[in-house]
């Protein structure tokens, strides 16, 4: 059975049978949520107080942490594909993804030890360099057992899990700040313990089977065994309508800043605790939770190209209400649910359509393709966004985004023109023999 990518949408009966085909979600789904989870407590209960820590109890400058901000987007670039490779040529998708979770637990004891500079770059560096590694065989994995016709809404509950424990974790970061006024130190350590615990689950409940396992036996069964599948070249990723998914994702991705940026211009304007600050992540957590599997269900029926870019509309919206020199609780929450709205339109969506448009041997490595450019956009957008900071100040700064964020909208709607329709109607098997 292999894969064809076209343009037509199929016939009626072909659409009426995609239409009506019942979803049912995989246990595998739902125990790399689970894994997802634990790692996000993990992770994200850090990623809550990294920006108050870096630019107040380090005292480092906003340059700085611009440039700390794009490690943590963008570094993971430099290991998705070779990561995304090495899954699809060895069919070990999830001894690679083991690795990449293992790599990131270890951070977690490091960055009880890191004070500079220096020694923080090196945590967040090795950290997002595990999470380039884990993401994209995972994916990988998702896609090989979730059902075609629901592939984004099956990435929906996956990353609907992923994101309790993101809003678990600064829950967990603001409930230590509360009892424990600078207690940056006992988040790291209960972060660790998560991060473990991730690990354990992935090893003793995800199973470990090889995802291409053996070719079918030829007709006349002449042959004592079946002979594996070859992983498909790299020349087989390099069609049109990837590229111009690529394409579009840079664009978009070197217009998007990272939420701490956001986090400390509402922070700043409207001038609350510190302590308060991890739940500006939880705001947009719960959005991203509540929406993620209804938004990948829409993506599958009515255009995932469509929710894609819509999502980016959302973002801008996020960036006017931080922009805006009105002041209150309302633009702040209008804010961080934009940002909600922003992540689940876009995060499993664009998993979706890369796995969609990749050869059933290199998926893997498509979607690493896609998270790679990403990745590398965000690092430079983080870098810019926070040079922009230090030379213009926090307000105009966020117009300038705003700007190229619009002028990046316009532009993606006639790139996403002949992909709206592939996106939406998904693959259609054309041999089942």
């Amino acid at each position: 059975m292999y894969l064809s990518f076209s343009d037509r949408k199929g016939s009626k009966a072909e659409q009426a049978v995609r239409c009506t085909t019942p979803f049912k979600i995989s246990p595998v789904i739902i125990s790399l949520g689970i894994v997802s989870m634990l790692t996000d407590i993990s992770s994200e209960s850090v990623a809550a107080v990294l920006p108050l820590y870096i630019t107040g109890v380090l005292g480092l400058s906003m340059v700085a942490y611009g440039f700390l901000d794009g490690i943590h987007q963008g570094i993971s670039a430099i290991v998705r594909i070779g990561a995304g490779w090495t899954a699809d040529h060895g069919d070990r998708h999830k001894a690679i993804a083991v690795l990449g979770y293992g790599l990131s637990a270890v951070t977690r004891g490091w960055l009880l030890f890191a004070t500079g500079f220096g020694a923080i770059s090196a945590v967040i560096a090795v950290d997002r360099i595990g999470k380039g590694i884990r993401t994209a065989p995972r994916d990988a994995m998702i896609t090989e057992v979730a059902q075609p016709d629901h592939l984004a809404r099956s990435f929906g509950v996956h990353r609907m899990l992923d994101t309790v424990g993101a809003t678990i974790g600064p829950l967990l970061a603001f409930s230590v700040l509360l009892l424990i006024p600078n207690g940056y130190h006992t988040i790291f350590v209960v972060s660790l313990a998560f991060g473990v615990l991730g690990l354990a689950v992935l090893g003793l409940l995800v199973p470990g089977r090889r995802q291409r396992v053996l070719e079918k036996y030829s007709v006349e069964k002449t042959a004592a065994r079946a002979v594996p599948r070859t992983p498909s070249a790299w020349r087989e990723l390099n069609n049109p309508k990837m590229r111009r998914l690529l394409l579009l994702a840079g664009m978009l991705g070197l217009v998007t800043i990272g939420d701490g940026f956001i986090y400390l211009v509402l922070q700043s304007r409207a001038a609350f605790a510190a302590t308060w600050f991890p739940l500006l992540y939880v705001g947009t957590n719960v959005a991203y939770l509540m929406l993620a599997v209804p938004l990948g269900r829409v993506a599958d029926r009515w255009g995932r190209m469509r929710i894609f870019v819509a999502g980016h509309g959302a973002l801008l919206a996020a960036y006017l209400c931080a922009a805006l020199p009105a002041t209150g609780a309302l633009f702040t929450i209008g804010a961080l649910l934009l940002l909600g709205v922003f992540y689940a339109a876009t995060d499993g969506v664009l998993a979706a359509m890369a796995g969609q448009f990749s050869p059933e041997a290199s998926k893997a490595s498509g979607i690493a393709a896609a998270q790679t450019v990403v990745a590398a956009s965000r690092f430079f957008a983080s870098v810019g966004f926070g040079t922009l900071w230090f030379m213009l100040g926090r307000e105009h700064a966020i117009i300038v985004a705003a700007l190229a964020l619009a002028g990046a909208l316009a532009a993606s709607v006639v790139l996403a023109r002949g992909l709206m329709e592939v996106a939406q109607s998904g693959p259609t098997t054309v041999d089942a023999a």
